[in-house]
């Protein structure tokens, strides 16, 4: 079921958006402008990333581009390069601890930062012109969202609170029902990032070569973490539309207690 879920797509034209087409020109626009304009240097770097953890963020160190397409951890063809923790204790080690933070950052200069989803947030991950597409509808219907961050490989990700809590475990499930973070080529449509699960926060640099192959602030910090619920109908909606697929709300459901 979970799997199901994790590549939940839909299908139909674009929604008309009660006549505002000025407005959504608008934010059409200034999402395609949309490029990272805060410094990435050091100082930069750990004012996002201190900024991120005020924000309740648990943070840990990740890996980062080396040799290319390479991976800076030891493991030979990684399959997620610069895209992993650095340590198999990344769910313990995750803070939002500032001393702790700074520690890494100063200490691990080149690292990459995950933050550890299922805990505070949840992040809702989708191709990116479908999440422009579901973005566009949602500002212009005037729903609240929440941080949303847009990664050069393609993916913009929703950050929302988390809806599995230590004082809800019966509706907690393991990512593996969704998708894991070591297989997510495998789901090219939504994926939920839950428990047992991570993304980069910004700033990240992904492998390539090239600067601008990052992870950096669409909407930033400012913006409270929204109930995933209240995006996830658009979300899937407009996954759909990019893949050509017939609609399956059901699918789109939050899954009953297992």
């Amino acid at each position: 079921m979970g799997r199901q879920r994790g590549e939940v797509q839909m299908s139909g034209d674009h929604a008309d958006f009660g006549g505002k087409t000025g407005l959504q020109g608008k934010i059409a626009q200034w999402l395609r402008g949309r490029r990272p304009k805060e410094a990435t240097g050091d100082g930069g770097r750990e004012v996002l990333l201190l900024a991120a953890a005020g924000a309740g963020l648990p943070l840990a160190p990740a890996a980062y581009p080396a040799a290319g397409y390479g991976c800076s951890c030891d493991r030979v063809g990684c399959p997620t390069p610069a895209r992993h923790p650095v340590s198999f204790a990344w769910q313990t080690q995750s803070t939002t601890d500032k001393a702790q933070i700074e520690r890494w950052a100063r200490h691990q200069p080149q690292a990459n930062f995950i933050t550890a989803t299922g805990m505070v947030h949840d992040v809702l991950d989708v191709p990116l012109e479908a999440g422009r597409s579901a973005l566009e509808r949602l500002l212009g219907a005037g729903v609240e969202v929440g941080p949303v961050a847009e990664s050069s490989d393609g993916r913009l990700l929703f950050f929302t609170l988390t809806r599995g809590t230590p004082e809800d475990e019966d509706e907690w499930w393991p990512c593996e029902l969704d998708c894991h973070p070591e297989t997510m080529d495998e789901h090219n449509g939504l994926r939920w990032h839950c428990r047992g699960s991570y993304v980069l926060v910004p700033p990240a640099r992904l492998p390539g070569g090239a600067d601008d192959r990052s992870v950096w602030w669409v909407r930033g910090l400012e913006h409270p973490l929204p109930d995933p619920l209240s995006l996830l109908e658009t979300l899937t909606d407009a996954c759909a539309r990019y893949a050509g697929e017939e609609p399956d709300h059901a699918s789109a459901a939050w899954p009953s207690r297992h």
